[in-house]
């Protein structure tokens, strides 16, 4: 064992080490359909200046949204209910009474002069009693002296309970651009919240502090009180160094106040997200059960399992004994992401579980490429050693996994700190699994594979290692040899032609967008006699509401959420309640507004965009600007078809069809990236031949790797299709439409698209492997050299 296996070996069984302990030891946080959580339903209120209508409490809603986001809680659910309700529907809370105090303060920061000393405000006057003097007499009354109150100016308690009277707000939190809570060890001020200002508030700051630094030291007037909801939660005196008018020029402050961590915190997210629009109070809090049912939760999890199981069969049946390594490195791989999933609290909900379970398949991909270039060096030189040729393909894969995984992490961080709800959960998602798939690839399973290679029994019989014969897909491939881009451009007239009937489907049939983008109703029932949740789901279903939502609320009650209903509907859904729990009241009927709504919807579309964006800027300059636009091109190509083919179906477009689509979207461009990788490789290596030739090499030799990746990710699909039960059957349509979709365009509709492009283009071949600009010719000998040379010559 060479020392670079070793140190693979012993930091790849310390990975592992540490996610067995992090399993062992903490809980995973489940979301609202494995688990069930706690509702909490808001009332806007009115104030002097804003109606609680239902554009304000749109905008109230999104604030929360990004509140419940700052506090760490994925996977919500938070509606509209009426015109002035807001639903708020939180999985798996350690403590929702805390929860809930975040959520409902409105979080009005000001920041105002302090005018002095204050007194107790006066108590209201009685009306003085109807006078009884003579009407004729011309004595006027006494004056009312006292002046009106003015509603700017304010006398609250400072923090030791000393009454000031407060000037007018000279500031307010809009003007903050950041917030955040640090521990002051050397100040001795404990936990504080740092405020960062945006540029014109930064100056308004500086005023305020200027002129309070016009007055003496320890004169109230020196100091700027902070207030949050009426509260004086700061009232600092400016420092006596600051001159009369000069102001604090930071353009930032720190809030002091003998704060716990947890208030802190709490403090810096209320202050960062925003206040309300209007005030809201919380007029109901209750626990629901989970949405998904146990058989539901059961048949998924076992279709998980035998997906998953054939996957690594057919991998071990391809690539033999390297395979069965790769399946152990796999496996591997599920433990890791597992464990960084608990471990960061990320809320793990059904199509998560299954998205999971998915990347275990698409994890195998970083090994395929591996394989087959291995394959391939066996195949050129078959006197090498089987060492040499192993390590010579995970040098030969190197730029293809990293191009192919660095667009991938791209889209997720952009979709994590762009996006929001449900989109920033799957980034981080994303991420974790792209990290942990190309550890297990190229730590454990090169570790592994490595340590079978130095065997003399496995490097001696090469029907046993699986990697020393070429497969049966490239022996067919190389024999017939077909010439696939004679005349390319009728590929993208193929291409077109399926993309018209995509939006055709969309225009004709409409896209049936689910009740997260739609809104419905939800109603509330209570029987007379107790009805399981599973019994009413069934009965639910059996009288034509399939997609009907049905949980458990507070004590026994049924709470059913479904799309558009009218009332023959709503009878229909409680005559079928009936039937199992006798007597049925309706105790609930509301209006539901969407759970991704405008603004969350608007966020990822500009969070998607953006990663778009700045894929094909690295694409752009890790290839070619042609096949960057060719890779877009072939991507927006598969969403159009994955969402027509729905739109044909009448299949729902919902919050599990997003997820979906946005898994799509990273397998195309990762089937785009491995082909034009092997493009640039061959063409830099073959500058004369003509690039058609070219790409018609590269893709006769990607295609293994293509059919063995797409399977892996196609059994465990299949199993959650036709085992998982409803809850999973669009998830796992969406993307077996989407893999088979992918995998054509990155073929014949990419390839040909660089192809046209490439005719109309000036820029000249790519260097030679080894020859890029500036690249010495020593060097570049020494990077092909045999990794088992030594460089000795006799």
């Amino acid at each position: 064992m060479t020392r670079a296996t070793a140190v693979r070996a012993v930091l790849a069984v310390a990975v592992l080490l540490a996610s067995v302990f992090i399993t062992l030891t903490m809980s995973p946080r489940l979301g609202l359909d494995l688990q069930g959580g706690t509702r909490i339903v808001l009332q806007a209120r009115d104030t002097a200046t804003v109606e609680a209508d239902r554009e304000t409490t749109d905008r109230t809603l999104e604030v929360l949204r990004q509140r419940i986001d700052s506090l760490g809680v994925s996977e919500p659910t938070l509606t509209r209910s009426g015109e002035d309700r807001i639903i708020v529907e939180l999985p798996d809370v350690q403590d929702p009474r805390q929860a809930a105090e975040v959520i409902g303060r409105t979080a009005q920061l000001t920041f105002h002069a302090v005018e002095g000393e204050g007194t107790d405000q006066p108590e209201e006057k009685t009306p003085a009693p109807e006078s009884t003097a003579d009407p004729e007499s011309t004595t006027d009354p006494a004056p009312d002296t006292d002046p009106a109150p003015d509603p700017d100016r304010l006398t609250l308690p400072d923090e030791q309970g000393r009454l000031l009277a407060l000037g007018e707000p000279r500031l307010s939190g809009a003007g903050v651009e950041d917030a955040t809570a640090a521990f002051d060890p050397q100040g001795g001020a404990g936990w504080t919240v740092s405020l960062e200002f945006r540029k014109g508030a930064g100056q308004d700051w500086k005023k305020l502090t200027g002129e309070a630094a016009c007055h003496p030291a320890g004169d109230d007037r020196r100091r700027v009180a902070i207030v949050l909801d009426e509260k004086v939660i700061s009232s600092p005196q400016v420092d006596p160094s600051v001159g009369c008018r000069a102001g604090l020029p930071s353009g930032a402050t720190q809030i002091t106040g003998s704060f716990s961590a947890d208030e802190a915190r709490d403090l810096a997210l209320l202050i960062k997200g925003g206040a309300l629009p209007v005030p809201v109070e919380i007029v109901e809090q209750r626990t629901v059960g989970p949405t998904l049912g146990a058989a539901a939760i059961d048949a998924s999890a076992q279709a998980a399992l035998i997906g998953a199981a054939a996957t690594a069969l057919f991998i071990t049946v391809v690539y033999r004994l390297f395979g069965a390594l790769a399946a152990v490195a796999l496996g591997a791989y599920g433990l890791i992401s597992y464990a960084a999933l608990v471990a960061l609290g990320v809320t793990l909900t059904l199509p998560g579980l299954a998205g999971f379970v998915l990347a275990i398949g698409m994890a195998v991909d970083a090994n395929v490429l591996v394989f087959e270039r291995a394959r391939e060096e066996c195949a050129d030189r078959p006197t090498r050693s089987l060492r040499s040729a192993l390590t010579t393909g995970f040098r030969k894969a190197w730029s293809a996994v990293a191009d192919s995984n660095a667009t991938t992490l791209i889209a997720a961080g952009l979709l994590f700190f762009l996006g929001s709800g449900p989109v920033k959960g799957f980034g981080v998602t994303l991420a974790i699994g792209v990290v942990a798939s190309m550890f297990s690839a190229l730590v454990i399973a090169r570790a592994l594979t490595e340590s079978a290679a130095n065997s003399r029994f496995v490097s001696d019989y090469r029907g046993v290692n699986g990697i020393g014969r070429p497969g049966a897909v490239r022996t067919w491939l190389v024999r017939k040899d077909p010439k696939l881009f004679r005349r390319s451009a009728r590929w993208l007239v193929v291409s077109a032609a399926l993309v018209v009937v995509a939006v055709a489907g969309i225009v004709v049939r409409g896209v049936d967008l689910g009740v997260e983008f739609t809104g419905g109703r939800l109603v509330e029932y209570s029987t007379s006699r107790p009805v399981d949740v599973e019994t009413a789901r069934d009965s639910i279903a059996a009288a034509g509401f399939g997609d009907a939502e049905v949980t458990t609320a507070g004590d026994g009650d049924l709470s059913v959420r479904t799309g558009k209903l009218d009332n023959d509907g709503e009878h229909a859904l409680r005559a079928a309640l009936a039937e199992e729990g006798g007597e049925t009241t309706k105790v609930r009927d509301e209006l539901i507004g969407p759970s991704l709504g405008d603004e969350l919807r608007r966020n990822a579309l500009i969070a998607l965009g953006v990663a778009v964006a700045v894929q094909l800027a690295y694409l752009a300059v890790r290839f070619r600007w042609t096949f960057a636009v060719a890779s877009v091109v072939a991507m927006v190509h598969d969403v159009i078809l994955v969402v027509g083919a729905f739109a044909w179906l009448g299949r729902p477009v919902d919050g599990i069809f997003l997820a979906a689509l946005l898994t799509v979207i990273g397998y195309s461009v990762n089937d785009s990236v491995v082909v034009f990788d092997r493009v640039r490789e061959l063409w830099g290596a073959n500058r004369r031949t003509p690039l058609d030739t070219i790409a018609r090499r590269a893709v006769l030799q990607t295609v293994p790797r293509t059919v063995n990746t797409g399977m892996g990710a196609l059994f465990i699909l299949a199993a959650l299709a036709v085992l998982g039960g409803d809850s999973l059957a669009d998830f796992a349509l969406a993307l077996l439409i989407g893999i088979v979709v992918g995998t054509w365009s990155s073929v014949f509709t990419a390839v040909p698209g660089a192809l046209a492009l490439e005719r109309s283009a000036k820029a000249p071949p790519p260097p030679a492997p080894g020859k890029g600009k500036g690249t010495p010719r020593g060097k570049a000998r020494a990077a092909r050299r045999d990794p088992l040379d030594n460089g000795a010559r006799v």
